[in-house]
């Protein structure tokens, strides 16, 4: 055992945190211990130390301050933190969280004056048109492959032609160039959904609209102004990366954005938690400070524990990324307007780790009771890509409980990475290729929609590829985030002809329906909204009801350093839970920093459990039964399912002694629909000193996974997870299971 002394310092005081690691399992201990220290408000009004705090600094404790160093440099052998890492390593391991935790303490907390009688900010105080505060680019270690889940091609232009997707219920313009009081670019649009109200936020403001009639009820008011009065850099330096979230589960808004002194890094999260169902209201007010590093594009969520937000991480300079971090908000404190802290692993996970996303919850049902919050990665991994799927297990009550570690690795399929080198490759009509749009391939896009249906767990999300040469949008569904095993249930790349899509939103409405927003462009058209979708009864990896245009621009960007998004926001109604609301940029004329912004809702399906397909907007005018032009009224678009198969192992755990050995496995191939091609099988996740192998392989029915363990492996639990590939174009679908390699003979 090794023990690394960590501190985290608060306005509550200093807490010490000693962690030892167990040389042969090794999990990690953090043991916590509070100083006595008084609170930054007493501070001030501290003495001159009296003699006897001055002798704390003995012989004594010098020696076993020496001392304490030279395990603290033995532990950092034990944990390997002196050694370099993988380029595929993504954070903790299965069997270790993170080596301490850090815990903040809001600087400063108040009630704001309700929201519809602070003065809004006048445009006169805006800024000169600039580029929005700097997005660096996350490394890229992406090793490009064939792309095997693009959607059918003939599928995808059918549903094209003649699709099913249902047009938009409302349709309307939200808030306009310049953002009240930025004056930037991109507005990094988002929106959130309540019981009565729509609210939209952009780069720098925000609007609350009657999401009956679209009608504008409040704004829109700069974001600062929320802070009107709380004083220090949440209300003189806001600079945007808003997300605007709508807490369905206590019927509150949560407003934030970033903030960081004149002429530095963003050091700092300004939070607001509305205190009623009313977006116009009062708001519990927070200041955050994150550290001394540059925290950029901040992605926020609800969990019934905590309000959680991912961070990229770079240096204060912007010149070196870091990697992700997590952060963890007390919800219950600042729902009741108490003083907050947040937790968060110590630091942030490495440079070779990939920017994640928090999952965020929709729908009534939360999630099993006491489980951990999940973070997705994007799987920019240069070898074996793909979704790491973190927990975050967070307690405020003794923060040193908290632990933040890598659950599963489900493997994401092959792709071309999007604008690699440049970022900005997306083509506009009546534009150059030095106005080309910024693609953003280099993480997942906002948001990952979690929703528990009971019998099992769903995480939707989505990113941009490259495919066929122009932009598409990679879509996939995680099973089991939170109890395992983890499994990827469906992923497609959207990419049906020569048009770019990117920038996209993807949520899931309470029937298992499935939508994606997205930016669309080419050397042909200005860049267009819109939208694509799936019933939960179409054929798997499809978005089987084609796609509709929500809005039109008529204009192309130019210049703005190329910044298109950052980010747009596809969200449920949590009133029926199936409305979709949506928001995006445009431009409706030729120039620069001239962005519209549009929001609109569309609905899948109607109250009944198993939806059918929308019809066409305009029903037949004779009861005759004259061919129209609607879609046939059988209960799926699709009578025929398309050939697939799905994988099962057994058992579901192996124990091997520690002297090690083999573990056997049978693999099961059940086809379905008249799949009858054979299935390519792959293992992966097995710890180091552990080898797989398929008898036979490839398979059609049966398989024999034999894993061979040497004695040098650590004893610990695994979860492993096996991949299948077969059919036409070829589909993975995957499993897990468990190796354990006991710790005594």
């Amino acid at each position: 055992m090794h023990p690394v002394f960590l501190s985290s310092a608060s306005s509550g005081g200093s807490e010490f945190f000693i962690v030892t690691r167990d040389n042969g399992s090794g999990s990690a201990k953090i043991a916590n211990f509070r100083s006595a220290r008084p609170t930054l408000q007493q501070h001030s009004l501290m003495k001159r130390k009296s003699a006897a705090e001055s002798a704390f600094f003995s012989p004594r404790f010098l020696v076993g301050f020496v001392l304490c160093l030279i395990g603290a440099v033995l532990a950092l052998l034990g944990f390997g933190l002196l050694s370099g890492g993988s380029a595929s390593a993504q954070g903790p391991n299965q069997n270790q969280g993170s080596s301490g935790v850090e815990v903040g303490a809001s600087y400063q907390n108040d009630v704001s004056p309700p929201m519809r009688v602070v003065p809004p900010w006048s445009a006169s105080g805006s800024k000169p048109q600039h580029e929005a505060n700097e997005n660096p680019k996350v490394p890229y270690r992406h090793t490009d492959s064939a792309d095997p889940v693009i959607q059918n091609r003939h599928f995808s232009m059918r549903n094209i032609v003649a699709p099913n997707v249902p047009s938009p219920l409302l349709n309307f313009d939200g808030i306009p160039f310049p953002g009240v009081g930025c004056n930037c670019a991109p507005p990094d649009t988002n929106g959130a959904v309540g019981k009565t109200q729509y609210v939209q936020i952009v780069n720098e403001g925000y609007q609350v609209f009657d999401k009956a009639t679209g009608a504008s009820v409040l704004g829109p008011n700069s974001i600062s102004s929320v802070w009107t009065g709380f004083g220090g850099v949440c209300e003189t330096s806001g600079s945007g990366d808003p997300v605007m979230l709508y807490d369905h589960l206590a019927d509150r808004w949560v407003i934030t954005q970033f903030a960081g002194a004149s002429g530095g890094p963003i050091t700092d999260e300004c939070v607001a938690v509305s205190t009623s169902a009313d977006a116009t209201g009062t708001y519990n007010r927070y200041g955050f400070h994150l550290g001394t590093n540059f925290f950029d594009y901040p992605k926020l969520s609800v969990w019934p524990d905590a309000y959680y937000m991912s961070m990229n991480v770079f240096n204060a300079a912007g010149t070196s990324y870091l990697g992700p971090q997590a952060f963890a908000f007390n919800r219950a404190k600042m729902l009741a307007g108490l003083p907050a802290t947040f937790i968060s692993p110590t630091g942030a996970l490495g440079g070779s780790v990939d920017p994640f996303l928090p999952a965020d919850i929709d729908g009534p049902t939360l999630p099993p009771t006491g489980a951990p919050a999940t973070f997705v990665g994007f799987p920019g991994q240069a070898s074996n890509p793909n979704y790491t799927t973190y927990h975050f297990h967070v307690d405020f009550a003794t923060p040193a409980n908290s632990t933040f570690t890598t659950f599963a690795t489900p493997p994401a399929a092959g792709f071309t990475a999007l604008c690699p080198t440049t970022r900005s490759c997306v083509p506009q009509a009546g534009t150059s290729s030095r106005d080309n749009l910024d693609g953003i391939g280099d993480r997942l896009m906002f948001r990952a929609a979690y929703r528990n249906f009971g019998t099992y767990e769903s995480v939707v999300s989505n990113y941009s590829v490259n495919a066929g040469g122009v932009a598409g949008v990679r879509w996939f569904e995680l099973r089991n985030v939170t109890a395992g095993p983890v499994t990827v249930f469906q992923e497609s790349t959207y990419q049906p002809d020569t048009t770019w899509r990117w920038m996209g939103s993807a949520a899931m409405d309470g029937h298992g329906n499935l939508a994606i927003g997205f930016s669309a462009s080419s050397s042909t058209i200005n860049p267009q909204l819109r939208y694509a979708a799936r019933l939960a009864t179409d054929p798997l990896n499809t978005l089987g009801q084609g796609e509709a245009h929500l809005f039109d621009g008529t204009g192309s960007q130019s210049g703005t350093s190329n910044r298109w998004g950052d980010y747009s926001a596809l969200v449920i109604d949590p009133v029926d839970d199936a409305t979709f609301w949506y928001t995006n940029e445009y431009y409706s004329a030729n120039g620069s920093f001239n962005w519209r912004t549009r929001i609109a809702s569309f609905k899948l399906a109607s109250a009944a459990p198993t939806p059918t397909p929308t019809p066409t907007p305009a029903p037949t005018p004779t009861p005759t039964p004259t061919p129209t032009p609607a879609p046939t009224p059988t209960p799926t678009p699709t009578p025929t399912p398309a050939p697939d198969f799905s994988l099962s192992i057994t058992p579901s755990s192996v124990t091997v002694p520690r002297a090690g050995g083999t573990a056997s496995y049978t693999v099961t191939i059940t086809p379905t629909a008249g799949f009858n091609s054979s299935v390519t099988l792959s293992v992966s996740g097995l710890p180091a000193g552990a080898t797989g192998s398929f008898n036979p392989n490839p398979a059609t029915s049966t398989s024999a996974l034999t894993i061979t363990v040497s004695s040098s492996t650590a004893h610990g639990t695994y979860l492993f997870t096996v991949t299948g590939t077969g059919g036409s174009p070829p589909a993975p679908r995957t499993t897990t299971a468990t190796l354990v390699k006991a710790a005594r003979k």
